[in-house]
């Protein structure tokens, strides 16, 4: 994960609790399962992240990752870092750069009653601003690039010889995204938007027919999900897989393209009336068609309803963050509550989209 500043770690051999994890019972789960590693010595909470609680785990001298559902009462299907352990398993003898998985404990049989895996913990660097301000021009070119490089990886595997088969349905991904989000949005919100309602609307009535495109989608592919290398633009990691399934791939590529057209400020970390050109960044067309010339593929049609989807879809899952705030039950709820304002302009973005906007 993140090279955070983790401040009051637990000491060495102190039986803890962080929240309502215990060391003894962590200690006493990898004894069984990952025998292998050295005891339990300190738990600390990484600062960032917002939908699973994340963990900086140490044993002897080693740091590891565990990774949490949020406690309280979830969402059905939502927060399954269960599908995160398994596809990033899948996933480790692939193209596709991820962590080695160590344990997984599922609701079941967990000692702290909910579901958790531990993974190594990749060392290296996260960009949290899109801009890339700590690198040169050329460098910043070499990271877009790379991270269209892992996209088109990712886009590539073949589900069946990983053991993905089944790790979606069959039907018009869209479709079924498009109705699984509404349902969420609406059990989720407290106040109405004829925002959302307008685009929910919009969305049912352009729903492109199934063009049989099936592929492993990441789900919230982005930049400040990867960690690089410290010294060149190298993806070591590809982090966060909650959200993955078998869908179109077009999915992955319109929701990695919101940041192009996202506000730079107010914390929504997008590039939005940022000089990309100056600053050594593609433009959204040419980031697409790297993608497409990757894959030898010829350019989407219906662009604005894949964009406006993604708007849309990131929408519902904040809208989702800030009810667990409200219900005290988010994993960030300073952050979580920010989000309540980013809603709108999501919805509003998304509106400008169907109707022809430019990024």
């Amino acid at each position: 994960m993140a090279q955070s500043a983790l401040v009051n770690p637990v000491r060495e051999s102190k039986v803890s609790a962080m929240g309502d994890i215990e060391l003894n019972d962590i200690s006493a789960f990898l004894s069984h399962h990952a025998p292998e590693l050295p005891p339990v010595t300190a738990l600390e909470k990484f600062p960032t992240g917002q939908s699973n609680p994340t963990y900086k785990l140490v044993c002897g001298d080693q740091a590891f990752v565990l990774r949490a559902k949020p406690s309280g009462q979830l969402l059905k299907s939502a927060h399954l870092v269960e599908r995160e352990y398994w596809v990033m398993r899948a996933l480790g003898e692939s193209a596709v750069p991820v962590p080695r998985m160590i344990a997984l404990a599922e609701d079941e049989t967990s000692p702290i009653g909910r579901a958790f895996f531990v993974m190594e913990m990749v060392e290296g660097r996260i960009f949290w601003d899109p801009a890339t301000p700590e690198l040169s021009l050329s460098e910043r070119s070499a990271v877009y690039d790379e991270m269209n490089r892992v996209l088109t990886a990712l886009h590539e595997v073949d589900v069946d010889a990983a053991g993905l088969t089944d790790f979606g349905k069959p039907g018009n991904y869209f479709a079924r995204q498009t109705d699984r989000w509404s349902k969420q949005y609406l059990a989720s919100r407290t106040d109405p938007s004829a925002q959302m309602d307008r685009l929910m609307d919009w969305l049912e009535q352009n729903m492109p027919e199934d063009d049989g495109q099936v592929a492993l989608v990441h789900g919230d592919f982005r930049l400040d999900n990867m960690i690089f290398a410290p010294d060149e633009p190298k993806v070591l990691a590809l982090l966060d897989w909650e959200l993955s399934t078998l869908g179109h791939p077009l999915a992955d590529l319109a929701y990695q393209c919101m940041q192009w057209r996202l506000p730079h400020d107010g914390g929504m970390r997008g590039l939005g009336g940022l000089d990309r050109a100056a600053l050594g960044l593609p433009d959204e067309e040419g980031y697409v068609a790297r993608y497409c010339a990757r894959r030898g593929i010829v350019p989407p049609e219906n662009w604005s309803f894949y964009l406006a989807f993604a708007f849309f879809r990131l929408a519902a899952i904040l809208e989702g963050v800030v009810r667990r705030a409200k219900d005290g039950n988010a994993s960030n709820p300073e952050t979580a509550r920010t989000y309540s304002a980013a809603i709108p302009v999501l919805a509003a973005e998304a509106n400008r989209i169907t109707q022809g906007a430019p990024s």
